[in-house]
């Protein structure tokens, strides 16, 4: 089936990005991202101690991450529980990369991310989409913006949210998860060769799917 891989730095605008280009295309959306906040939450919930891997395997056996499509878009179920909004906040948001880099939690999203896109077309976004998750897939966007950008995005959303954070305490959270991110041993961010970067720090979101949407349907006339 047709794979979409999007990829990049944190709060470049990546699920508003492949949420728009799935409902365009008529593809399944699947926010990778909130998988591993979703257990990130249940590692806080529980006290998970990160660094104790068979405490780890204990709990990862307890969770059991899908997606509920509703008019608004995909809702983050986490073991029956819708928790969306929750996995948003900064406590999970300050905690993701580090869970993010255990390759117990990596090994288990990435064979559940399969499982979801089994017999779909599909859109998915990620830091290790292109490279890990659909090393083959069709086509792969790597998406960059300045870090002023990215932080005045961030805080924007969190603010809609009903939460007001300072500036700099997002700013110091994406340098930290940038580092963690792209320095992890198991999967790390990076760019592959056959992606197309797309730098969209002064792109609107409907300017930035337009582009998208003819590359991808540019792709599926090649294929």
């Amino acid at each position: 089936m047709f794979q979409i891989a999007i990829d990049g730095h944190s709060s470049c605008g990546k699920s508003t990005l492949a949420r728009a280009l799935a409902r365009e295309l008529g593809y399944i959306y699947i926010d990778s991202g909130a998988m591993y906040r979703a257990v990130t939450l249940f590692f806080l919930e529980n006290q998970v101690d990160l660094y104790d891997h068979t405490m780890i395997q204990q709990h990862l056996g307890q969770v059991e991450v899908s997606f509920s499509l509703v008019e608004t878009g995909n809702r983050t179920i986490l073991n029956g529980r819708d928790v969306e909004d929750r996995i948003r906040e900064m406590d999970v948001a300050a905690k993701v990369s580090p869970v993010a880099t255990i390759p117990e939690v990596r090994r288990k999203m990435v064979q559940r991310q399969r499982e979801l896109a089994k017999n779909h077309g599909v859109v998915m976004d990620g830091r290790d989409i292109g490279t890990v998750v659909f090393p083959h897939a069709a086509l792969k966007i790597f998406l960059t913006a300045t870090v002023q950008r990215r932080v005045e995005r961030r805080q924007l959303q969190l603010f809609e949210q009903g939460h007001i954070v300072d500036y700099e305490d997002i700013l110091h959270n994406l340098y930290e998860r940038d580092y963690i991110d792209s320095t992890r041993s198991d999967s790390p961010l990076m760019r592959s060769p056959e992606a197309i970067v797309i730098d969209n720090s002064n792109l609107t979101p409907e300017e930035q799917l337009a582009i998208c949407a003819l590359l991808a349907r540019h792709r599926m006339e090649m294929h």
